[in-house]
This record gives C-alpha cells, structure tokens and sequence, in this order.
C-alpha cells in the first residue's frame, strides 16, 4: 500500500494535458485550484496507514489474500459492503469534500461480476484479462478514474441515431493487437490525479449499437487523452494565496471533460467490446455500488456541515435557542438516515456468480434517491442557522488590512469569548458546503451523481415487486384465496 507522499510522487506528471480557463496546466500538483484535490485524494492513502481508520480503509485481496488499500479490493462478504460505508463516512469527514476514488471502486466490483458473466454466455476471455488487471491495480496501489456518463449530445435520440457518433464513447477500428476508440465522458471526478482510466457504457444497448458496448482501462499518460477541468463556484478564490475566503482550508476535488481522441487499447485491456447484451448489466450493477456509495460519503460530509452549523450557533449565542436545537436535530436525523439506508442494502447485499458481492438493488436506489433530497434540506437548515453574515463579511483582503480590521473585529464579534475570526471562518466554510466549491460535490452531485433522480426512481419500481404487494393486498381483503 502506498503512503500519502508515495501517491502524490507517483501521479508527478502523469496527466499530461491539462487545461483549466482556457491554458495548458504545466504542473497540475502545484496549482492552486487543482492542489486541494490532490490533497483529498491522498487522504484515502493516509488513512490505510492510520491504526485507527484500518478496520475500515484496508482490506485482503482476493487474490492472495495480502492485506491492500480498500479502495483497489473487490467485496467477498456483506461485511466488505458494510465496511465500505463506513470507510466513505470517515473519508467525507477527513475532507468536506469528494476524495474522488470511490468511482474506480465500484467499477471494479461491477466489472469482476458482469465480465465473468459474459464469459459464461459468450465463451470470451474477459474475466481473465480483468483479474490479470486488478493484479496490477492492487499491487500499484492506482487510483482510478472510473468513467461512465456519455456526455450523449441530442437526449432525444439513441447513441445509433445522434447526427455525431462519437457523442458516446465508441469502437472506431478494430486492429490485430487492440482497438482504436473516441468520445469523451463527462463530469469525471479527480480525473487529474488518476493513475487509470476505467470506461463503461453509459446505458443498456440495442444490437445496433455493438460498437459503443465498451469497457476497458488505459493509463492516464495514454496519446489522445485530454482533460479540461469544469468550473466551480468561487473557485478563483483559491488563487488569492489566502485560505480564509476559500473556507475548507485543505480539501477540494475537480471536475474534469475527458476527451479519447483516437486513443489506442490494447486487447488485453479490453473487459468488453461488442457484447451489447451485458451493458445494461454492467451499468446496472455500478450504479448500484455507486449509489450505495452516497450513503457514506455524504453522511461523512453532512457530519462536518452539521458541526459547522452548531459552532456556528454557539459562536452566534443562540446555540440554546429551541428552534435552533429543533432544526440541527432535524439536520442530524435526515444525515443518519442517508448512512442507516446505505448500511441497509449493504447488509442485504448477496454474492453474484464470480463471488463479488452485489448490494441489495432496491435498497441501493432508495438511499440515492435519499441524497437528492436530504442534502439539500440540511444545506438549507445550515443557511437558516448561519444567517446573513455568511454570504456579507468582508473578505480576506478587508481583514488583513490593518486600517479595517480593527472595524470588522469590533463589529462581527459574536460572544465574547470566542474570536471575530474564528467566527467569520466558520461561516466560510458553511459558505463552501451550501453555495461554494464544495457544493458541486455536496449539493448538484448528490442530485446527479450515480444518476439523476428519475434514474433511480426507474430502478426502484423495477426491483420492488410490485405484483407481490398487490396480491398481498388482494389475500387480506379477501379478494383472492388465503
């Protein structure tokens, strides 16, 4: 397993072209936007070195049994899922933020199961290909960038009807010793500071759209590779050289467009090419585990937003005010039940064909469709509590000008005890959760991430049996025979 410093020297220019407002980024781990992202990521490095986090942040391979990073491990039990959640919590609690590798993750548990499957029907060697793969990631410790969501051009229209085919990752040419794709995928988290590319369809296919059923891995430094790095909001803050505006001092993640243009793979890194059967299995299976995932990250981030809201209070002098008690035992209440769901479908989860272990699916999209509520409901509780003051005071720059901030400390003293800045850096950080940076992973991620809402909703009336509830319903009243 790596350590914190051993990950950041291993990633030292890999990415090699990276663009962020409009240039080329030379150095990726020194620049200020970008650095907070990298600091997340190596925290999942830190904590499998720390005594107390190893229950949780390491894990033994199913290869040969060593002990590894969780991250790089595939699930043999409901206790792995468990813990699994449990290791995001934390994580989400270490950082405020995405610590961007739990994506990578749950590819490779839907690709181990999904690959032996097709193997099974098909007669392919995909399994093997993958298994030789997961060798290399566990003994390299690799982050990887799991990429699934097409950025799919016309809605209205089928990856085989769009006026541009490469709208969705496609085959182009098919070659001797591998295979030529391009497309691009959208809002790839941590994408920068990845050692590895894992791709997947983004939707079940049709027979006509063989060439867009891919799935394959390739390093980051690969020819064709580009990344443009998203905006987020206040972001340019992080160029001011001062971390009182930014509000989360350390932590942060990025959001990249990945473009593949005309990026070679070679076969044996190929898990799927063709068999449009399977890739609604595949997506199917990772969106589960990703969606489970939300029940921790999130629950871990909603910890720190919720003790920002209550120090916020207390610095204020209306921590004993019975609304507010009221409104941060609702906040508690609606973060507990994200984990309590994510912790559910893991207990619930059953072995698949390859020994990987599946979360419950029902229960999985339950807690997703949680989080593109809950989350913004606690951001709202946060402002209520924080008031106005958090989107007012001044700036860093007032506060370090000595003919200002004699003002700014007399007039934003909240009690006493407690200093103006300490105060006025509270704020900021509930500022970063509900409206800046940290609310593209917090707010429209929890929306979006793992699928839209409607996405889940689809999979949770198709997993809940509806048939059987109403013959349950029909046996009571009588309707049918007991």
């Amino acid at each position: 397993m790596k350590t914190a410093p051993e990950f950041i020297d291993s990633v030292r220019g890999l990415a090699s072209q990276v663009y962020l407002l409009g240039d080329q980024v030379t150095d990726p781990l020194t620049h200020p936007m970008l650095r907070p992202s990298l600091n997340a990521l190596a925290m999942t490095y830190q904590l499998a070195h720390d005594s107390s986090a190893a229950e949780w942040m390491q894990a033994r391979s199913s290869l040969d049994g060593r002990a590894i990073n969780c991250f790089t491990s595939l699930h043999q039990s409901a206790d792995d899922l468990v813990r699994k959640v449990k290791a995001l919590r934390l994580l989400g609690q270490e950082t405020g933020t995405c610590f961007q590798r739990c994506v990578g993750w749950d590819a490779l548990n839907a690709l181990s199961s999904t690959t032996f499957e097709i193997d099974q029907a098909k007669g392919t060697q995909y399994h093997k290909r993958f298994l030789d793969y997961l060798k290399r990631v566990q003994e390299n410790d690799w982050v990887l960038n799991g990429a699934m969501t097409d950025v799919k051009g016309d809605r209205s229209k089928r990856p085989s009807e769009q006026t541009d085919p490469d709208m969705f990752v496609r085959v182009v040419e098919r070659q001797r010793d591998g295979i030529i794709v391009r497309g691009a995928k959208a809002h790839q988290t941590g994408a920068v500071f990845s050692h590895e590319i894992v791709v997947m369809p983004t939707l079940a296919l049709r027979a006509t759209e063989s060439d867009y059923a891919l799935a394959f891995a390739i390093p980051i430094n690969t020819p064709g590779v580009i990344h443009i790095v998203g905006r987020q909001s206040s972001d340019t803050r992080k160029l001011e050289g001062d971390t009182f505006d930014v509000g989360n001092a350390r932590f942060g993640g990025h959001e990249a467009l990945l473009i593949l243009d005309d990026v070679f793979v070679p076969w044996e890194r190929v898990f799927m090419c063709g068999e449009h059967e399977f890739a609604g299995m595949l997506v199917e299976r990772f969106a589960g585990y990703h969606r489970q995932s939300y029940g921790g990250c999130k629950a871990g981030v909603g910890d720190v937003l919720i003790g920002a809201t209550a120090t916020a209070a207390e610095y204020a002098g209306v921590a004993d005010a019975a609304h507010v008690k009221r409104k941060i035992g609702e906040m508690i209440h609606l973060n507990e039940t994200l984990f309590a769901c994510g912790i559910a479908c893991s207990h619930l989860g059953k072995p698949t064909a390859s020994g990987t272990y599946l979360v419950d699916l029902l229960l999985a999209n339950v807690c997703k469709q949680n989080v593109t509520r809950f989350p913004y409901e606690i951001a709202r509780l946060a402002e209520d509590i924080a008031g106005g003051l958090m989107v007012t005071m001044p700036s860093a720059k007032d506060w370090n000008n000595p003919q200002l901030r004699p003002y700014i400390e007399k007039y934003l003293k909240g009690v006493a005890e407690v200093p103006t800045e300490d105060r006025l850096r509270i704020l900021r950080l509930i500022e970063n959760f509900t409206l800046g940076s940290a609310a593209v992973a917090y707010r429209t991620e929890s929306m979006h991430g793992a699928g839209s809402p409607e996405a889940q909703v689809i999979m949770i009336a198709r997993q809940s049996d509806l048939g059987k509830k109403k013959q349950l319903a029909k046996k009571l009243a009588g309707v049918v025979p007991d």
